[in-house]
């Protein structure tokens, strides 16, 4: 970066260099951008509260019936509420606002102490791509296009799976994918566990109780969360072993298929009950986040 900066100022672009990160940096901290993070959390909190919610139904049905259990089963709740439509957009501008945010960490930084290093960056634009589709989603589903966000996440594992198996060597991409996604489920458990979301918090402004809260929900959501993504993972390996595409499964069937498991109603209703407390943090990071 040194370099790239010495050569921009013997080219005479080195003041305008300065001035567009000096920019990006005050578009980062400004409170616009603050209120977008913490309005982003609070979004997140709402779909959390009712995918755990539907979980816990389908816990009570034995793994059975009920509405889907993922983000599409969440919009449709939404949208059967008297205020559904409102409730629809202001889930779907909290996440573009959120999408916004982890673009500018990736543009500038995170406020956390090692927010610059490549590695951080690089999961803000991740995190910014995927809330930026899940933002579109929401709202092409408020303005009434209803195959777009509640569409089955289960439908679209499949189709996905199976037309990565149809093209060259696509079934040890669909392999090499479900153990990156393993892998990602046992470390978002892990961190979960270890409460290294500490470090992204105000911890000078928090109480005892905050504090409390805050580890309860993150590292039960956290860990639930991690579970499902990594047996998410688990099944798309299964698919690529056995070639058979309808063995991947998406969030919905993923959690049903834990219900199979020994007191599979407990586990699933346990798993059920982390992705609720999960919305329940992601709420208390809308307050406690460090943003800027």
């Amino acid at each position: 970066m040194n370099a790239l900066t010495a050569r921009l100022e013997r080219h005479g672009g080195g003041r305008a260099w300065r001035s567009g990160r000096h920019n990006a940096r005050r578009a980062a901290d400004s409170s616009a951008m603050e209120v977008a993070a913490r309005w982003g959390f609070a979004a997140c909190g709402v779909i959390y509260l009712l995918i755990g919610a539907l979980a816990l139904r389908i816990a009570y049905d034995g793994g059975h019936g009920g509405q889907q259990a993922d983000r599409g089963g969440a919009l449709a709740e939404l949208a059967g509420n008297p205020v559904g439509k409102v409730l629809l957009w202001a889930v779907g501008i909290g996440l573009a606002g959120m999408a916004l945010w982890r673009l500018s960490e990736a543009v500038v930084g995170a406020a956390q102490h090692d927010g610059r290093k490549a590695r951080v960056r690089l999961m803000s634009a991740g995190r910014c791509v995927f809330y930026g589709f899940a933002a579109y989603s929401v709202l092409a589903f408020a303005l009434g296009d209803r195959g777009s966000g509640s569409g089955s996440s289960d439908h679209q594992s499949r189709d996905a799976t199976a037309r990565l198996m149809g093209m060259t060597g696509g079934r040890w991409l669909v392999a090499l994918a479900g153990v990156a996604v393993v892998v990602i489920g046992v470390c978002m458990g892990v961190l979960a566990a270890r409460r290294r979301f500490h470090k992204q918090l105000k911890l000078g402004e928090m109480s005892r109780p905050a504090r409390r809260y805050i580890d309860v929900t993150g590292v039960a959501g956290g860990v639930a969360r991690g579970l499902i993504v990594a047996a998410a993972g688990g099944f798309a390996l299964e698919a690529a072993i056995t070639f058979d595409p309808d063995r991947a499964k998406g969030f919905d069937d993923t959690l049903r298929s834990f219900a199979g498991a020994p007191a599979g109603a407990w586990l699933l209703g346990g798993v059920a009950l982390g992705l609720a407390l999960f919305g329940l943090y992601c709420f208390g990071m809308a307050r406690w986040h460090r943003v800027s």
